[in-house]
C-alpha cells in the first residue's frame, strides 16, 4: 500500500538561534517597559534550517511519511532546496522568489526556555502564488503559519478540493480577526494551537475551547510540559507529555509534534494516538539543538512509544 502524501503549507526559514545564559525576567523591569531598552549577551549563535513547513516535513519524513511541503524560499534558498532533495523530500511545490531573502527568524532563548523572536517574512510573503492544485493528489494537509494571503487561499482551496486539513495558525494568529478565524474553523477538519494561542483564539472568536471544538472533528491544544488536550466527540482527552532524555532547545518542538500528528492521522491511528506520537516527537526533538538536527529510526521511535504509552505504534 502506498504511503499517503501529506501537503504541508507553511513557511521555510533560516533560524538564527541564540542562547542567553540568564533569565529575561531578571533583565526586564516591569515598571520600565514603556521605555524598554535591553541587550542580551548571547555567547552562542547557531544558524539552522527552520520554518514550520520545513520542520514539519522533516519530522514526518523521519517517521516514514511522504511530506509535500508547499512554501517559498528566497535567492539564498538553494542550500535548503538541496537539503530537502538529499533527504528525499518532495520539492516540486517549493517556489524560489529571486527578489527576496528566505524568511529569517532570530530567536533568543533564556535558561527558562522563554523565547524572544524577531521574524523577517521575505519570500514567505509570496506564498499565495502557490496553489493547492500544484500538489496533485494528497490525503491530508496542514495550513501552518505562512503569508497571510497564502494561509487564507490555501484553506479555501483545500476545502474546495475536499482535502481534510489541520488549521494551525501558530505565530500567524495575530494577523487574523474574528471573521477570518471563524472561516478557517468552518473550513478545517482539525485545529491545532498551543495553550497561549488557544487563549488568543478564544478571546478573538468569543468562544470557549469546548465551543470551538464543535466546529472541527478535533481541537488539539498543546501545553508544553503539561502534555496536550484533545477535544473531540464532545470529550476532552488528556495526553501526557513524554519525558525527554534532556532538555536542550524547545525550538521546533511544536512542529515535531505536528509531524507526528500528521503521520498518525494520515495512517488512520486516530487523533488521540496521533497526538501521543506527536508528544513523543516533541520529546525527541527537545533533546537536540535546532529544529531539524535530531534523527531516530522507526524502530527506535516505536520502542520509545511503547515505553511511554504501553501501546504498539505500527
Amino acid at each position: 500500500m502506498s504511503t499517503p502524501r501529506v501537503l504541508i503549507c507553511g513557511s521555510m526559514a533560516f533560524d538564527s538561534i541564540m542562547v542567553f545564559e540568564g533569565r529575561f525576567k531578571d533583565q526586564i523591569l516591569p515598571e520600565q517597559v514603556h521605555i524598554l531598552n535591553v541587550a542580551f549577551l548571547v555567547p552562542t549563535l547557531r544558524k539552522d534550517f527552520g520554518g514550520c513547513a520545513g520542520n514539519i516535513a522533516y519530522a514526518l519524513k523521519m517517521l516514514g511519511g511522504q511530506p509535500v511541503p508547499m512554501a517559498t524560499v528566497g535567492h539564498d534558498g538553494d542550500g535548503y532546496l538541496a537539503r530537502f532533495r538529499d533527504l528525499g523530500i518532495d520539492s516540486t511545490c517549493l517556489r524560489k522568489v529571486d527578489t527576496e531573502f528566505t524568511a529569517q527568524a532570530f530567536i533568543t532563548t533564556d535558561l527558562d526556555d522563554n523565547q524572544i523572536t524577531a521574524f523577517h517574512p521575505g519570500a514567505m510573503s509570496h506564498s499565495h502564488l502557490n496553489t493547492v492544485a500544484q500538489a496533485g493528489q494528497v490525503a491530508l494537509a496542514i495550513v501552518a503559519p505562512d503569508g497571510r494571503d497564502g494561509m487564507i487561499n490555501h484553506a479555501e482551496q483545500l476545502a474546495q478540493a475536499g482535502i481534510p486539513f489541520i488549521f494551525d495558525p501558530g505565530q500567524g494568529l495575530p494577523m487574523f480577526g474574528k471573521p477570518e478565524l471563524d472561516r478557517f474553523l468552518e473550513l478545517a477538519t482539525y485545529a491545532a494551537v498551543n495553550d497561549y494561542e488557544a487563549k488568543m483564539l478564544c478571546d478573538r472568536t468569543g468562544q470557549t475551547l469546548e465551543e470551538l471544538a464543535q466546529h472541527v472533528e478535533a481541537l488539539i491544544v498543546t501545553r508544553g510540559g503539561e502534555g496536550s488536550w484533545i477535544f473531540t466527540g464532545g470529550q476532552r482527552h488528556d495526553v501526557p507529555c513524554v519525558k525527554a532524555s534532556e532538555v536542550k532547545d524547545p525550538t521546533g518542538c511544536g512542529d515535531a509534534f505536528r509531524g507526528g500528528l500528521l503521520y498518525g492521522l494520515s495512517h488512520g491511528l486516530g487523533v488521540v494516538k496521533a497526538a501521543k506520537l506527536g508528544s513523543l516527537m516533541g520529546a525527541l526533538k527537545i533533546a537536540h539543538q535546532g529544529p531539524q538536527n535530531y534523527h531516530f529510526s522507526r524502530e527506535e521511535i516505536s520502542t520509545q512509544f511503547n515505553a511511554a504509552f504501553g501501546e504498539t505504534l505500527w
